[in-house]
């Protein structure tokens, strides 16, 4: 795996601008932050993000990946500031589940989400060695 960083930018904090990877692609739908048996279990943006992130490494291991092969995250949220408000907890949060790997990422707000207490919804990319 490659981290794309042209020369001159900025740094990336908390992403990266792009990878270069070989191998098997797994494509991980949304997760929301409910447990597997589709319990939510906290109100919190933060904790659902967290659960959403076990989530996407759940499924993944279903392929043998793990946080280290994920290239692409997309977060989907329901408020922007909710998300902008809790960037230090976040990234506490992020970094417990996903270690200090960053792929790349995109955050879209969105009106609503298929559940109704869902309060982000995060879909992943990754690329598994062969």
């Amino acid at each position: 795996m490659q981290i794309l960083h042209p020369p001159g930018w900025a740094p990336a904090r908390g992403y990266s601008n792009g990878i270069v990877a070989r191998g098997r692609l797994v494509f991980v739908g949304g997760q929301i932050g409910w447990t597997g048996a589709q319990v939510f279990e906290t109100r919190d943006f933060v904790e659902q993000a967290e659960q959403a992130l076990r989530n996407i490494l759940a499924v993944l291991a279903e392929a043998e990946g793990g946080p280290e092969h994920v290239v692409r995250l997309t977060w989907y949220v329901v408020d922007r500031e909710a998300y902008l408000a809790s960037q230090k907890q976040l990234g506490a949060a992020y970094r417990r589940v996903m270690g200090r790997h960053f792929p790349a990422m995109t955050m879209v707000q969105v009106t609503a989400l298929a559940e109704a207490e869902a309060l982000i919804e995060i879909e992943a990319t990754a690329v598994i060695p062969e």
